[in-house]
């Protein structure tokens, strides 16, 4: 079953079981997702779809930290259940360890040394964990190789 059929079904059962905060979320993911299908002009693949669901959940977790900031607990409450529900349609998320090998690997393969190296090793490695992987939490870590 691909994702887009999985988001559908869920939709179903969402509007059935008259949960409409899910059913919204879905709705704007299903959006999402027509909206760069007709910027492609063409459908999307998997990985496309996963692209789009990742960019979605990078934007709850940016609403998090500003909602925190603002001291508005009932929206960081909100974007945290959407985050999670999100966070159920991407591949299972990578290990702090797992990034950790990736990183040493990449930052071998490039030659890396310093911190100014971080583009180059952050290019080898972003295609090999998109979508496992939030990218700031991977930028941290090899900067913090390269720096230490």
């Amino acid at each position: 079953m691909s994702l887009l059929d999985t988001l559908n079904s869920d939709l179903k059962k969402a509007i059935k079981s008259r949960n409409s905060d899910t059913a919204e979320l879905i709705r704007s993911l299903k959006s999402d997702i027509k909206y760069k299908e007709i910027e492609k002009k063409e459908p999307l693949i998997e990985e496309e779809i996963i692209a789009v669901l990742s960019s979605a959940a990078k934007k709850r977790r940016e609403a998090i930290e500003q909602f925190q900031a603002g001291g508005r607990d009932d929206l960081v409450q909100r974007e945290t259940r959407q985050l999670d529900l999100i966070i159920n349609y991407l591949p299972k998320q990578m290990s702090d360890d797992e990034i950790s090998e990736m990183v040493q690997a990449a930052i071998e393969e490039t030659g890396a040394a310093t911190p100014a190296d971080l583009g180059k090793v952050m290019k080898v490695l972003m295609p090999r964990i998109k979508g496992r992987a939030d990218g700031s939490k991977i930028r941290q870590i090899v900067f913090a190789r390269l720096s230490g």
